[in-house]
């Protein structure tokens, strides 16, 4: 395998038990659930390929690592490197951050939801952009009709970051926080001192605050023509499906590993 050139490391979170998605996910993993003709998983990894990213840690259950390690093994046929840890019990998306600190250590890291679908728009130029600073946080937000489930980010007349909720009942503003993530090497620690909500989980919101207050949290507005699927319930992983099908006979190709690899030169 060629030498990496990549100084950031990527995480895909694929565990959780995707009850939403239940009796599909009562024996499979969610992220391997098909979206079009391709698993989940397929599409954040391309995301993180397409930007450069090339040492890759897959967080799943104990249950289903190993068919994330079937599916993919080491990595060394996409000219990638992958890694694989176990996720034991569902705390936090922040979780994955102090699961994967060995291995980013004092890498920056990119953390993509292994049920976030991108494609279309700058996304992946801008993630690689962000993946390339060294000190700070960045999150990647859009606009989005049912931004009461989600984190939502205000923004002020200049675009700088106002606030940041969780969920709010009356949301100040449309711009949701997707499952894209760029942090730097200390995010580790930060994720470490974060306690849990009511939900009983640490929550992401809480982990990019931190980064807030200290004024070192960067926001990504993606534009209008950029996709974005949470492919977490029955109605959006229906709807992913149908807008990959649609792309595809546009003759985009998406969710496609081995051509990413062939067209950087990887394989």
């Amino acid at each position: 395998m060629r030498a990496l050139k990549s100084t950031a490391k990527g995480i895909l979170l694929a565990g959780g038990t995707g009850s939403r998605l239940a009796p599909m996910t009562d024996q499979i993993s969610k992220q391997l659930l098909l979206v079009g003709d391709k698993p989940m998983i397929y599409y954040p990894l391309c995301a993180l390929m397409q930007a450069g990213i090339r040492e890759i840690l897959i967080i799943s259950t104990p249950a289903h690592l190993p068919d994330y390690r079937k599916l993919l093994g080491s990595g060394e046929a996409l000219g990638i490197e992958l890694a694989y840890a176990e996720q034991n019990q569902p705390e936090g998306l922040p979780q994955a951050l102090t699961i994967g600190a060995a291995f980013t250590g004092q890498h920056p890291v990119v953390l993509l939801l292994g049920d976030n679908i991108f494609w279309g728009g700058t996304f992946t130029v801008r993630l690689a952009a962000a993946a390339a600073e060294t000190t700070g946080a960045t999150l990647f937000a859009i606009e989005y009709p049912l931004a009461d489930q989600y984190g939502v980010v205000e923004f002020d007349t200049e675009g700088q970051i106002l606030s940041l909720e969780e969920k709010p009942s009356v949301p100040k503003s449309a711009w949701v926080i997707t499952g894209a993530y760029v942090f730097d090497p200390q995010v580790a620690e930060f994720a470490r001192m974060l306690k849990p909500s009511k939900r009983g989980e640490t929550e992401i919101i809480d982990l990019l605050e931190c980064y807030h207050t200290q004024g070192l949290l960067r926001a990504e507005r993606l534009e209008p023509d950029t996709h974005w699927f949470d492919a977490g319930t029955r109605e959006t992983l229906c709807a992913a499906s149908s807008a990959v099908a649609d792309a595809r006979q546009t003759g985009d190709s998406l969710g496609a590993p081995y051509q990413i690899a062939q067209a950087k030169g990887w394989i």
